[in-house]
C-alpha cells in the first residue's frame, strides 16, 4: 500500500484524505438517518393517544421533542395548536427547516469529495505526463525506468481518484434520496396532526354552540 502511494506521488495524500472523509461521513449518515431514529412509524398514534386521554403533560412534551426529529416537529405543532391552523403550520415549518438542515449535514462535503477527487486524479495524470515528456526531452526514450515512473504516477492517481469519487457520488445520491423520503413522511405526519387537532377543536366548538342553543331555546 505504501509503495502504491509512493508511486502515485504527493497527490495521493489529498486523495487518501478525501477517502477517509468520505468513509467517515457515510458511516455517520448511515447511523443518523435510520428511519426508526428519525421518524418512528408509530409516533403519531402514540401522541394522539396521549392527547385523547389527557396524558400529554410538559414532561412527555419534552420527551417527545428530544426523542426524534419527527418528535420535534410534532411537539412544535402541539405547542402552538391553540393559536390557529396557520400559526400552527408556521411553527411546524420553522422547526422542520431546522430538522431538514440537520439531516442534510455533511452531504455537501460528501458531494464535494465526489467532485474534486477525479480532478485530483486528473491533475496527477497531467503531472505524470509532464514528467514523462521532460524525461524524453532530457534523456531520450532509452531510460525506461524514468518513463515508467511518470506513466505509473499518471495512471495510479487517476485510478485512485475515480476509486474514491465513484462510491462517494453513489452514497451522496443515496443519502439525498433517503432524506427526501424521510422529509415527505414527516410532512405527511405533521399534516395529519394539524388536521386532527383542528378538526377535533372545531367539533368541540360546534358541540358547545349546540348546547348553548339548546339552553337558549328552553
Amino acid at each position: 500500500m505504501f509503495e502504491l502511494v509512493q508511486a502515485g506521488g504527493w497527490l495521493m495524500l489529498p486523495i487518501l484524505l478525501c477517502s477517509v472523509i468520505s468513509a467517515a461521513i457515510c458511516v455517520e449518515r448511515f447511523w443518523t438517518l435510520r428511519s426508526e431514529q428519525v421518524a418512528p412509524r408509530n409516533l403519531l398514534a402514540k401522541v394522539w393517544t396521549w392527547i385523547k386521554n389527557n396524558d400529554l403533560d410538559n414532561r412527555k412534551l419534552r420527551e417527545l421533542r428530544s426523542g426524534s426529529p419527527l418528535g420535534q416537529i410534532l411537539a412544535a405543532g402541539i405547542a402552538s395548536h391553540r393559536r390557529g391552523r396557520e400559526l400552527m403550520k408556521e411553527s411546524i415549518e420553522e422547526v422542520a427547516n431546522h430538522v431538514v438542515h440537520e439531516m442534510e449535514r455533511y452531504l455537501n462535503t460528501l458531494g464535494t469529495v465526489a467532485a474534486i477527487t477525479p480532478l485530483l486524479g486528473l491533475l496527477g495524470t497531467v503531472i505524470g505526463m509532464i514528467k514523462v515528456f521532460t524525461a524524453i526531452r532530457l534523456e531520450g526514450t532509452g531510460n525506461a525506468a524514468v518513463l515508467a515512473g511518470g506513466i505509473s504516477e499518471a495512471l495510479i492517481t487517476t485510478a485512485a481518484g475515480l476509486t474514491v469519487a465513484i462510491p462517494s457520488l453513489f452514497f451522496y445520491r443515496f443519502f439525498q434520496r433517503r432524506v427526501d423520503d424521510l422529509v415527505i413522511y414527516m410532512e405527511q405526519e405533521a399534516l395529519k396532526l394539524v388536521e386532527v387537532l383542528n378538526t377535533d377543536k372545531s367539533e368541540r366548538t360546534d358541540l358547545k354552540r349546540s348546547e348553548i342553543a339548546q339552553v337558549a331555546n328552553r
